[in-house]
């Protein structure tokens, strides 16, 4: 595992088109990196994206290519990305998931975060909106 670039973006665009239906542009991978998000990549298998503000922090996206999953590398990403925005100055990690997300919620809760709030209609799908819920694990603990 190591720090994601800009220069990554091609293949973080690649690995998120093959883990979503709604895949994130390449432009907008690189736009967020080259502004100081900070991200981590497993070569080829996956990546997490997160920012960093006063003592927050906020995963962005996590992406796991499909070949690659239920072998713990989420859970590594997670984890990685818990302490480095515990080593910024976070107390604090919060992420959005879709309600419907079972493996994601499934992870999340396993990793320790809790359901603190609810964004109805976040998600927009073709066959209707999806609620978001708004999960949040204390670093400090």
């Amino acid at each position: 595992m190591r720090a994601a670039l800009a220069s990554d973006s091609a293949e973080l665009a690649a690995l998120h088109r093959a883990a979503f239906e709604a895949p994130w542009p390449q432009a907008e991978l690189a736009d967020l990196l080259a502004s100081g998000s900070d991200g981590l990549i497993e070569e080829g298998q996956g990546f997490i994206l997160w920012r960093t503000a006063a003592d927050e922090a906020e995963i962005l996206t996590i992406a796991v290519d499909p070949a690659a999953r239920r072998a713990g590398l989420g859970r590594r990403l997670v984890q990685a990305a818990a302490s480095a925005a515990q080593g910024q100055g976070a107390a604090s990690l919060f992420l959005e998931v879709a309600i419907d997300n079972l493996a994601a919620l499934g992870l999340y809760e396993t990793a320790g975060f809790e359901q603190v709030g609810r964004r109805r209609g976040y998600y927009h799908r073709p066959d209707g909106e999806v609620d978001a819920l708004v999960m949040r694990r204390a670093l400090n603990t």
